[in-house]
């Protein structure tokens, strides 16, 4: 443990951040897995649900700095394409 003042509030922001970070990439993984569980079982209306859903889930990760633009992107596109096959 840190001896530090400065060190030891760095210490508790760093853990608490941490767990926003956790917690947040946990709703966007669950999110992407609702849609992927519904386009297995091939209902396309709760698979469009379940994307609709999902899109702001993605989006606030992003704004969140969880995620990368880019790579939100790349799901998002993905889930479409898949939703969009049924």
């Amino acid at each position: 443990m840190a001896n530090i003042a400065s060190a030891r509030k760095r210490a508790r922001q760093s853990e608490k951040n941490r767990q926003h970070n956790m917690a947040a990439r946990s709703r966007f993984r669950t999110a992407i897995k609702k849609v992927l569980k519904a386009v297995k079982a091939g209902d396309k209306d709760t698979a469009t649900s379940a994307y609709q859903a999902a899109v702001p889930v993605i989006d606030k990760s992003v704004s969140k700095g969880v995620l990368h633009r880019n790579k939100a992107a790349r799901h998002k596109s993905r889930l479409n394409a898949r939703v969009r096959a049924l």
